[in-house]
């Protein structure tokens, strides 16, 4: 029997079995491609800056142009992306970025600079594709609960592997992205096989959240004009976490040397498992809520929960009460509850409960376009407006202003959905009345 007709089988008789296996599949394929991505981040690159600038903060603003570039690509590429290129185009996209991280090493710096943003530009695509052998499933919340936490656990992976390549195995600070990323080439490919075994959802599927289908450019301007009330403020929300979680993630080697814990290459992966499991659990549970509205909006309240929780934890950490490592946890936690309930929950739930026939990679993409543009702009208001701003005490006043923020949009957007909601639900019953 064949992976794909036994996947069949359980996908219809057996949920566990397809379940484990689509996660495990799906998490690696992501897992491996932060390899590609991220390690360079552990790296502080000494004392080198260009036009005032350190070399760092070049070559992440990069990689993040790109990056953010690639998502803009994303909300027509992905959106119209058909099953069978997938697989094919995961790996082309993953193999230019590794070639960009050889020729960085190659490269002299500062010049090398410019290939950091030919390593981000085709990554910026990769979740979309991966997710959309996810979604438009009755356990897409589960399924994309385990995908999502590769973003916790694989970024302090792969740091802390880029870590011990340098202080055990002398490889140079040049040499460790592409090195890392040659680690995990073969383990990248056996995912891919094993996640484009996943089959299309079912029937049952398809009743419970909507078909899922590539969109042209007419349809996603037809989704947009019907939701643009809803679209754009969970926008600016996912804007405001997605800059909160770049600086958490991109510079978390900077906080903790700030911590006092900047020599221990194992917390970059220590401080991510409890976060990890923690949002594993929310989330996952939110695939027991089936009336679609319903989990929209616990999804939303989550995003508030995480926003209240982080700042209180950064107030007790300004107050003394709270330590570094606890703090770090604690604000890792709540950024990560609200931003994985957007690529687990908030659009695959949106879809499903107003019955648009589309695919979650046009509002994942839209939104994550203009989120890594508001990555980039923090970047730039740090180094030009902030410089003499520790990235600790940036980071801190960041989750402050953006969290509160946040949860006024959130609590709009709520009220939004409500009325839009009973506006549907009027319609529908009209034509019903109507018919009858």
């Amino acid at each position: 029997m064949g992976v794909k007709t036994c996947l069949k089988r359980w996908d219809n008789n057996n949920q566990f079995y397809f379940v484990i296996y689509t996660m495990l599949a799906s998490f690696f394929t992501y897992s491996c491609m932060y390899a590609f991505r991220k390690p360079f981040t552990v790296a502080t690159y000494g004392d080198l800056h260009l036009w005032g600038v350190h070399y760092k903060i070049w070559l992440i603003t990069s990689q993040v142009i790109g990056y953010t570039l690639s998502k803009f690509i994303g909300i027509k590429l992905v959106s119209e992306m058909t099953s069978s290129k997938r697989a094919l185009t995961l790996l082309i996209a993953v193999g230019i970025a590794q070639t960009a991280l050889l020729l960085f090493a190659i490269t002299p710096a500062p010049y090398n600079i410019v290939w950091m943003f030919f390593n981000g530009l085709p990554l910026g695509i990769i979740w979309g594709l991966v997710f959309s052998y996810l979604e438009g499933r009755r356990t897409t919340e589960l399924l994309g609960a385990g995908l999502s936490i590769s973003f916790i656990f694989s970024s302090g992976f792969v740091k802390t592997t880029g870590k011990l390549l340098m202080q055990n195995f002398n490889i140079t600070e040049i040499w460790m992205p592409f090195m890392t990323g040659l680690l995990f080439t073969l383990p990248l490919i056996c995912s891919v096989w094993l996640l484009n075994q996943v089959p299309a959802p079912n029937e049952e599927d398809n009743a419970m959240r909507t078909l899922r289908k590539p969109m042209s450019k007419i349809e996603r301007k037809d989704f947009f004009h019907r939701f643009s009330m809803i679209i754009i403020p969970l926008t600016f929300i996912y804007i405001f976490l997605t800059i909160l979680r770049d600086i958490r993630d991109n510079f978390a080697a900077e906080i903790w040397e700030s911590l006092g814990k900047g020599t221990n290459s194992a917390i970059f992966t220590t401080a991510e498992i409890p976060v990890g499991f923690g949002v594993l659990v929310v989330i996952s549970l939110m695939v027991l809520i089936r009336n679609n509205l319903k989990a929209l909006y616990f999804s939303i309240l989550t995003v508030i929960l995480g926003l209240i929780l982080n700042i209180l934890a950064t107030l007790a950490f300004r107050g003394t009460i709270m330590g570094g490592y606890t703090w770090m946890v604690m604000v890792g936690f709540g950024l990560y509850i609200g931003y994985i309930a957007f690529h687990a929950l908030i659009f695959e739930r949106l879809i499903a409960t107003f019955r648009y026939i589309g695919n979650v990679g046009f509002l994942f993409y839209f939104a994550d376009a203009f989120g890594y543009l508001g990555s980039v702009s923090s970047f730039i208001l740090k180094n030009f407006f902030s410089a003499d701003i520790s990235w600790l005490n940036f980071f801190s006043g960041m989750i402050i202003n953006l969290s509160v923020s946040g949860i006024a949009l959130c609590l709009f957007t709520l009220f939004i959905i409500k009325s839009q909601y009973k506006k549907k639900s009027s319609i529908n019953f009209m034509l019903i009345n109507k018919a009858l």
